[in-house]
Parts: structure tokens; C-alpha cells; sequence
């Protein structure tokens, strides 16, 4: 069945991006992909007058990114400020714990990008922190200035040519396009580097994935909200922030 999904995912992206021209992911367009979102949130730009992805779903994204938003505001951020509870040191340990379980995945799509350096540093940050950094708690190789390497099958894709197809707002999980749902199923089902959900079942990985996404919110400062205030349409401007992070990191 994980076949028959990931085989449906791959003949839309290569079938939108020779049809479409879909969006601008090859040398002339913008992805890129940095440790915090929010820093995509500060580049100047006019936000009605770029278009750098595909929206031809629009209503459809409004009405999600309108859900999305509700359940932000009064679900999942007050949640995550009662976990304000916990110090924030103790909260920063569990993000370190997961980020670093993930490292094999980052490490495998770096590899498939023929990225021989990034391979390098984000395996050098999984052994530093693995060892170190006492099973990944503690972000030993942060400290040594080795940087940590963002990279997904989503990338990998765009890196051989493959466009991002049309824009998407999915619930709960938020901006994204064709090609990145695509890719996040191979990250989660096919890659074999993804240490998070080993031997975990699909409600155990919701389960915990809920859990980080509250666990982040907590550490996060109120980023989306400065978007919502300095922003005239914030669709608007987190779906062209969202093409442009995908796009500097795709070029990287």
C-alpha cells in the first residue's frame, strides 16, 4: 500500500513539472531550507506582487490556513505555554534528543544530493552529539561550530530538476507544495534513516509528533504571531516566504 501511495506521489510530480513548468525550483527559481522557519519571515519583499509557486487550490488553501489558524490560537499555543511550565533548558534537551534521531535521514538525502561536505558535517554532528552530547541530549557539536544540515527527499527532488508543483496548506502541518508532500512520505515511510518512528505505530507517531510540534511551539517566540500583525494578507506572505525558504535551500 506505501508503494501504491509513494508511486502515485512520484507520477504527479514529474508529470506537474513537465506539464506545468511548475514553479520556480530549477537554477532561476528560490528554495532554501534553514533551522528556523521564522528567519524566511524576514526577508523584504512586496508580498502581493511576488507569486513564486502555483496556487490553483487557493480556496481551498484559505479555508485550511483559516482552520489552521483557529486551531493555533486556541488549541496548540495554549497548550504549549502551559508546557512553558518546564525549563526551558529541560524542553531545548528534548528537542535535541529528536533532532539528532533524525540526523540518519538528513545524512541520506544529503548523500543522494551528492553532497559530500554536508555528509560529512551532519555525520559528524550525529556521532559528536550521539557521543558527547550523551545520546543526543545535549547539542555538543552546535558548540563546536559544526552547523546542523537540513535535508529531505523534498530537496532531493528539486535538486534533480523536479518542480514543486502547486502550493498546499495541510491541516494541522501547514505550508507545503506537491513535490514536499511527496517527499515527507518518503522521509516517513520508504527512507530507512528515520530513527523517530522506529517500531512506533501510525497513532504512537501521530501521538508523538503531536507532542514536538508542542514541545517546538513552546520554544518559539510568538513567531507567527509578529507574521499575522506586520503582514497585509498573511496567506499571502507565508506562501511566498514558504517558496522562497524551500527554494534557497534547494540552491544551497
Amino acid at each position: 500500500m506505501r508503494m501504491i501511495f509513494l508511486s502515485f506521489f512520484v507520477a504527479l510530480l514529474f508529470v506537474w513539472s513537465s506539464v506545468a513548468g511548475a514553479a520556480p525550483d530549477d537554477g532561476s527559481s528560490p528554495v532554501a531550507v534553514t533551522d528556523d522557519f521564522d528567519q524566511a519571515f524576514n526577508d523584504d519583499f512586496d508580498e502581493p506582487a511576488l507569486i513564486l509557486i502555483t496556487d490553483p487550490l487557493e480556496i481551498v488553501n484559505r479555508g485550511t490556513f483559516w482552520l489552521n489558524d483557529k486551531l493555533y490560537f486556541y488549541a496548540l499555543k495554549p497548550v504549549a505555554r502551559v508546557w512553558r511550565v518546564v525549563p526551558r533548558d529541560g524542553r531545548q534537551v528534548v528537542k535535541n534528543f529528536f533532532t539528532n534521531l533524525s540526523s540518519p535521514l538528513r545524512i541520506l538525502n544529503a548523500g543522494l544530493q551528492l553532497k559530500p561536505a554536508g555528509v560529512g558535517q551532519a555525520l559528524s554532528r550525529f556521532l559528536i552529539n550521539s557521543t558527547f552530547g550523551i545520546a543526543g541530549l545535549f547539542d555538543v557539536a552546535g558548540k563546536w561550530g559544526i552547523t546542523k544540515v537540513d535535508e529531505d527527499f523534498g530537496q532531493t527532488l528539486g535538486r534533480y530538476g523536479v518542480g514543486s508543483g502547486f502550493y498546499l496548506v495541510l491541516p494541522l502541518l501547514g505550508p507545503s507544495s506537491l513535490r514536499d508532500l511527496g517527499g515527507a512520505v518518503v522521509d516517513d515511510f520508504v527512507l530507512p534513516g528515520n530513527l523517530v518512528d522506529l517500531r512506533l505505530s501510525l497513532a504512537e507517531q501521530v501521538a508523538l509528533r503531536g507532542g514536538l510540534a508542542i514541545n517546538d511551539l513552546s520554544l518559539d517566540r510568538d513567531s507567527y504571531e509578529k507574521l499575522k500583525r506586520d503582514s497585509l494578507d498573511p496567506y499571502l506572505f507565508l506562501r511566498a516566504s514558504y517558496a522562497q525558504y524551500r527554494t534557497a535551500k534547494i540552491q544551497k
